[in-house]
């Protein structure tokens, strides 16, 4: 089969397309025939010699695909069955192997290979907004890096929860995402302080929850825009990975910070997690309350060129590369 190797650590050219051994299904695990791949900033670290795959994954880049099922293994799916998948590595390829547990059918109504801008997004999105950090109707939400992937899942979800999404991004156009959802609290961080923005559009309460993937940059900004007993996750380390933090500022609002990632996660956690998302998600997707937002997509053998649109910090939503299948 065809997938994506890695040669060495660098920009876009280290990335090539060749030919490889299929994956060999293993126990409990399902054989998928990739329809489409999500582009993730996890894939860009990796390529960049930052984040290699957790011990025993695929050392091919990747980490959702949409696609039918080629082997059900003894799992309940059928063969040609369109599912989603939340994987650890092996994405950019034709074939996929992966634990069931990690694999959902595809939510109806959606097209398949625009379903691949879902799996990753919404697993994140759901195992820290609700999961993690408790996200309750009416509670006000701060969502850093409003027109990513991650942004644009984190405030539908929101909206669909009930709770009060506000956001940041870098350009008015970034923002017009956000203001066609229907977000009020639109903050240019080039221009605004995230932390007085937020205590005027709360009357000074602040932030409830903060969705975070800028890491350490933010680290002192968004404890003061927390209201009192408030949860800020980080998820991101674009700012850098350390800070200073005044714990006194922090147990002053009785608030909790957290870090988490998804990708190490033993398969029991991302299984629980798939199926919360089955549960929840999906049905927001039935309802139209939650769409895939899909910028732009490549051929597989466009690999260099996906990689280096989605370095350029342009695009908007999800970037996607697409197989013949």
């Amino acid at each position: 089969m065809r997938a994506v190797v890695i040669d060495g650590s660098g920009g876009p050219e280290v990335l090539s397309v060749q030919e490889v051994p299929e994956p060999v299904r293993g126990a409990g695990e399902v054989v998928i025939d990739v329809v489409a791949a999500g582009l993730n900033r996890a894939d860009v670290q990796q390529r960049r010699g930052l984040y290699p795959p957790p011990p025993g994954a695929s050392a091919y880049p990747g980490l959702e695909v949409s696609g039918r099922i080629a082997d059900a293994g003894t799992s309940e799916f059928t063969v040609g069955e369109p599912v989603v998948a939340l994987l650890a590595g092996g994405g950019y390829a034709e074939k996929v192997a992966v634990a069931e547990g990690q694999v959902v059918r595809a939510p109806e109504g959606v097209d398949l290979v625009d379903a691949a801008a879902l799996p990753e997004t919404a697993a994140t999105v759901w195992s820290n907004l609700v999961l993690q950090a408790r996200l309750a109707e009416g509670e006000n939400v701060l969502i850093h890096g409003a027109s990513g992937g991650i942004g644009v899942m984190a405030v539908q979800v929101s909206l669909a929860l009930g709770a009060v999404p506000h956001v940041t991004a870098g350009s008015a156009a970034k923002l017009g995402i956000a203001r066609s959802l229907g977000v009020g609290t639109l903050i240019n961080y080039r221009e605004q302080d995230f932390v007085d923005e937020m205590a005027a559009a709360t009357d000074g309460h602040g932030a409830d929850v903060i969705l975070d993937v800028v890491g350490a940059k933010y680290l002192a900004r968004n404890v003061a825009a927390l209201a009192p007993g408030g949860r800020l996750v980080v998820i991101g380390l674009q700012g850098g990975a350390t800070a200073e933090l005044d714990l006194s500022a922090l147990m002053g609002k009785r608030a909790s910070v957290a870090g988490t990632t998804l990708r190490a996660r033993p398969v029991a956690e991302k299984t629980a997690i798939m199926a919360a998302v089955q549960e929840n998600v999906w049905p927001m997707v039935a309802l139209g309350a939650v769409k895939p937002f899909v910028d732009r997509t490549f051929r597989l053998d466009e690999v260099a060129e996906a990689h280096t649109y989605f370095d350029s910090g342009e695009h908007m939503g999800k970037v996607l590369l697409t197989l013949d299948q």
